[in-house]
């Protein structure tokens, strides 16, 4: 099964990577491991390597695309549980929430209109969708 979620101990020394792979913010551990050593994980607001020791009370930065996760560590697991125990791992700081969904709103607000005809577009077509994309990048003057 899966190990039960354990309070810290002195000696206890639990991987970033495999602390984040057990908290379910990456499939695997390889994955965790990559985005650590690309510098998408922050520990206590350092850049750092995927074998930093993770203790509880640390601060963790994840940057997954657009959106930035800052988790404070509650719990330590060297084990992947079921997500409900893999919640129980962090708290999402209110910040960090309110941040991720202004961010979605406005990624929403500004969502290109797509192509809705049947097939592909005609060049004509294809000409007014570019035109679109490039006053919606570059204002409403800019490019033409």
């Amino acid at each position: 099964m899966h190990a039960p979620i354990q309070e810290e101990a002195p000696d206890k020394r639990i991987r970033l990577d495999r602390w984040l792979w057990a908290a379910r913010q990456y499939k695997t551990r390889s994955m965790a491991s990559k985005a650590v050593g690309g510098g998408k994980v922050r520990l206590n607001d350092q850049r750092t390597k995927p074998g930093a020791a993770v203790h509880v009370g640390d601060r963790v930065t994840v940057r997954k695309g657009p959106y930035e996760y800052r988790l404070i560590v509650d719990a330590l697991s060297e084990q992947r549980g079921p997500a409900r125990e893999a919640v129980k791992l962090y708290t999402e700081t209110a910040d960090s929430v309110a941040e991720r969904d202004a961010r979605r709103a406005q990624m929403k607000q500004s969502l290109v209109q797509g192509y809705e005809g049947k097939g592909r577009p005609t060049k004509k077509e294809r000409r007014e969708l570019e035109r679109l994309r490039r006053r919606s990048l570059h204002g409403p003057h800019e490019g033409e």
